[in-house]
């Protein structure tokens, strides 16, 4: 039986494994793909929509991540995350 130490509400999911990195789920691919067609389009209304749905699906992932994370560790990732895009689009 596994001890419940904060190292292992912190590292482990609920079935006892370390997960730290995961694979991508769709709001996080849908930031990827946008982010790069950011950087192909650099100017006019196509950049500005890329832009707009970058930052949706990174601020819905993040979200997710808050409330729904496995463990301590991806809900305090989605959490810095979540702090990170706020503060980049404030300054």
């Amino acid at each position: 039986m596994m001890e419940n130490t904060l190292i292992d509400k912190t590292f482990r999911d609920s079935n006892g494994n370390v997960v730290i990195a995961q694979m991508p789920n769709l709001p996080l691919i849908v930031w990827i793909v946008t982010s790069l067609l950011a950087l192909i389009f650099t100017s006019g209304t196509i950049n500005t929509v890329l832009h707009v749905v970058a930052n949706g699906s990174l601020f819905t992932w993040a979200w997710l991540e808050l409330f729904d994370g496995v463990n301590y560790f991806r809900r305090a990732l989605g959490l810095a995350v979540l702090i990170g895009i706020i503060a980049f689009n404030i300054y």
